[in-house]
């Protein structure tokens, strides 16, 4: 008896092991496969059954959780989705996540292993922790003026704090509504197929996402290029440059949408926008210390992220004399992001220095503790800060004299660019309006504001566009809601 007790023993504990590895062959060696199987619900089922933590501006949500009371319990809300769809993005339970929905949503989902009490706390709990909140840096007036300013027009804002690299206003038209893409039924699906086939891509950031050819604008660069080369030296010299310009080694003949541009000055050139002075200008500064100018500002850089990914706005190396001519004036090769000529601006207002570009202040916990805050940001020279006080003159008289008056603010200083840029096959594109700018107030010591705005408007008239008619009322709309008496500055 006692013989078949311990055999019975025996086979139990072989059992038992049996057991054992089974279960460590499934928990260590197969983990992830039973992980990243789509018929294990149990992360989207935990991820979505609690709140998700809030995204803010000037301190108040912009973002909500509904209670569904189904398996996935909690649904993502928006409040002013359009506005702030540039932003924030959209969180949906069957297409992810966008934007700082993105790449904040190891915080905002309780995921982040900073939130947790102990380190390791989690992994022994099972448990997650209260979605942390994200706190931008967006100044909400800002952003309705651009995102008003705009209206029923195609394009981009862009708006930056010059001596800090705050984002403050970023807007992207037509835009949609992120709540509709929330769930995961028909209503989703419907949504995302509808906004997906919309020719007018409702879900593209154009602020960030989208590079377009900056045309006039882009003379801020060569200008400053060929300040700080020395090409350049008195603003008010004749600069002997014919009109039409002949483009080095070809027979193209490069003209001017106004007169009075033959062997006009720098600061006549800049002010009425002659592309064959700065064509010229870009010429004679050399590929080589145009690029670099180029580079300083930002251009050509593929790692910017405010903290989602920016498209790189490109200058050109690889060009022949003639081509370098065009680049020079904002067209060929060269491309921007709304986000990279605010900056260009911003480098203007601020004394030649070029702070890095930022949208989070500071995440915090669900009880309002603080997880991280943007901290300083880096610096550096684009340009002489002797360049970027002749440059500030220049643009001050686009806005005084030229063809940006429509961007004047009484009571404030005003610099600005107009730009109108062609595109498509033989330039046969409607062409980009453009207007960039900086603003300060009248008691201030220092710019408060860096403006771009782009619009492409394919139904406009196309001798309707330009960046001082189009672009420059919009600017100065953006710039008005920072600079007027009580507006609200992001706090850090």
């Amino acid at each position: 008896m006692t013989r078949h007790i311990r055999h019975a023993a025996l086979f139990c504990a072989l059992l038992l092991v049996a057991l054992l590895v089974n279960a460590a062959r499934v928990q260590v060696l197969h983990a992830e496969a039973y992980q990243a199987n789509p018929a294990n619900r149990r992360d989207a089922i935990s991820r979505y059954q609690q709140p998700r933590g809030d995204i803010l501006v000037a301190d108040r949500p912009v973002t909500g959780s509904r209670d569904t009371g189904e398996h996935l319990r909690y649904e993502r809300t928006y409040r002013d989705g359009p506005l702030y769809a540039p932003v924030t993005g959209f969180a949906s339970q069957e297409y992810g996540t966008t934007l700082l929905e993105h790449t904040e949503d190891g915080l905002l989902s309780g995921a982040a292993p900073l939130l947790a009490p102990l380190p390791l706390w989690n992994e022994f709990t099972r448990s997650r922790n209260a979605g942390g909140n994200v706190v931008t840096t967006i100044d909400p007036a800002a952003q309705r003026a651009a995102y008003e300013g705009l209206r029923s027009r195609k394009g981009a804002v862009a708006a930056v704090e010059p001596s800090t690299g705050r984002i403050l206003a970023l807007v992207s038209v037509p835009s949609y509504d992120p709540a509709l893409l929330s769930g995961n039924g028909r209503t989703a699906r419907e949504a995302w197929v509808r906004l997906n086939a919309d020719p007018d891509r409702p879900m593209l950031n154009r602020a960030v996402q989208r590079t377009y050819p900056p045309g006039s604008t882009f003379k801020v660069v060569t200008a400053a290029a060929a300040l700080d080369a020395g090409v350049v030296g008195n603003l008010d010299e004749p600069t002997d440059s014919p009109d039409p310009y002949t483009l080095p080694g070809t027979t193209t003949r490069l003209t001017n949408g106004s007169g009075g541009c033959e062997d006009a000055t720098p600061r006549e050139a800049f002010v009425w926008s002659c592309n064959t002075v700065f064509a010229r200008l870009g010429v004679s500064t050399g590929v080589a210390r145009m690029k670099a100018t180029a580079e300083s500002f930002g251009f050509n850089d593929t790692d910017v992220r405010i903290p989602f990914r920016v498209a790189p706005s490109t200058f050109d190396t690889s060009v022949d004399r003639a081509q370098l001519a065009l680049s020079s004036i904002g067209q060929y090769n060269t491309r921007a992001t709304p986000l990279q000529m605010a900056m260009v601006a911003a480098a203007v207002a601020g004394g030649g220095q070029v702070r890095e570009p930022y949208l989070v202040e500071r995440t915090t916990r669900a009880g309002g503790g603080t997880v991280s805050t943007a901290g300083s940001r880096p610096v550096r020279r684009a340009m002489h800060p002797a360049t970027a006080l002749r440059l500030r003159e220049l643009m001050r008289g686009v806005v005084r004299d030229g063809t940006g008056k429509k961007a004047a603010i009484p009571g404030a200083v005003v610099g600005g660019k107009t730009g109108t840029a062609q595109h498509g096959l033989g330039n046969s594109g409607t062409p980009y309006a453009w207007f960039i700018s900086w603003g300060q107030g009248g008691e201030d010591m220092e710019a408060k504001v860096a403006v771009a705005v782009v619009v492409e408007d394919a139904a406009a008239n196309r001798r309707e566009i330009s960046g001082g008619g189009t672009a420059a009322p919009i600017a100065r709309a953006v710039m008005e809601a920072v600079l007027k008496p009580g507006a609200r500055r992001p706090t850090g």
